[in-house]
């Protein structure tokens, strides 16, 4: 158990070496990089998983001792592959903002159609205007209409009334 022990031990400080590279490395090889991290990452969870076995099959005395270090290195390496996939989604959304910059700064903005849709709104906006302020003098006008109607009619009830009665 103790060589496999030590290797493993060894390969999770190669990978904390290698997370630094992540930071400097140039955009062609940051996928190799990161490819080698993962590929290493899932080596050592294969050599935990057989470290676990053999630590279980320890004498008693040791066993306890022998599956805290198992432990600890599983601790190690999950630490690294959180690591590894906030590096990654870091980068991913640096890429989706560089690319949404470039799509806006490729963009171009035309005047001369803009300023006819806001033409074209203006006029339609002031032929509205005008229709409404039409209906307001219509109902204004019909307003003294009705009332000259209901005042003619009382009129005419009260003659008919007094005069027919």
């Amino acid at each position: 158990m103790e060589p496999l022990y030590q290797q493993t031990h060894k390969q999770v400080h190669e990978i904390q070496s290698h997370m630094g590279r992540l930071e400097t490395a140039d955009k062609q090889s940051l996928h190799l990089v990161e490819n080698e991290i993962q590929a290493r990452i899932d080596q050592i969870f294969s050599h935990l998983e057989r470290l676990e076995i053999l630590s279980s099959k320890e004498p008693p005395n040791k066993r306890q001792n022998a599956k805290l270090r198992v432990d600890q290195l599983k601790y190690d390496v999950q630490h690294l592959q959180t690591a590894l996939r906030n590096f990654q989604h870091q980068r991913y959304a640096r890429e989706e903002q560089e690319r949404q910059r470039e799509e806006l700064l490729s963009r171009t903005f035309t005047t001369n159609g803009t300023q006819k849709k806001i033409l074209d709104i203006a006029n339609m906006l002031g032929l509205s205007n005008t229709v409404m302020r039409l209906i307001e003098k219509r109902a204004f006008q019909d307003k003294y209409f009705m009332i000259g109607g209901m005042l003619l009619t009382c009129v005419v009830m009260f003659l008919v009334v007094h005069y027919l009665t």
